[in-house]
């Protein structure tokens, strides 16, 4: 497991950038993500890091109340969903997540928790803050993801 210490939000950006660089270079139709933390642990700003290091020039926005952001950015399909106030199984299906496509589909799962089914994930992460910075704990499923991730958030 990686962990790492986000001294700021730009750190946390980095994180994100570090994920978005495994995205762009892993050859794989489907990858999940899993975002575990409390309120204000900086999940939707990790996703925000993701998002502009694959090129998304827009603004990004939590999920809150629209429970799945979609964005599409050269070729891929990124859901960015929030769970925190799903409270059935059904809530999940109504989201469509496991829709076929014809492009890689990359999904982040805020509240996972509240999924109430097993899902195939690539990477967990545990966001926590303290008065001083936030910690994140790293968890995936292939070694060298977590290997390119520290990589490239070491030599950033």
């Amino acid at each position: 497991m990686l962990k790492l210490k986000l001294k700021n939000e730009s750190r946390t950006l980095l994180l994100g950038a570090a994920i978005g660089n495994i995205i762009k270079n892993i050859d794989l139709k489907n990858f999940e993500v899993h975002l575990n933390g409390d309120l204000g642990a900086g999940k939707t700003t990790l996703v925000r890091g993701i998002l502009q290091n694959l090129n998304w020039k827009d603004v990004v926005t939590s999920p809150s109340y629209t429970l799945c952001e979609e964005y599409e950015i050269d070729g891929r399909l990124l859901l960015h969903v929030d769970l925190y106030r799903i409270n059935s199984v059904e809530d999940v299906e109504v989201l469509n997540l496991d829709r076929k496509i014809n492009m890689q589909k990359v999904i982040f799962i805020e509240w996972p928790e509240n999924l109430q089914t097993d899902r195939n994930v690539d990477v967990i992460i545990n966001l926590e803050h303290d008065d001083q910075a936030r910690h994140a704990s790293i968890k995936c499923k292939d070694r060298n993801i977590e290997s390119s991730i520290r990589t490239y958030y070491e030599n950033e």
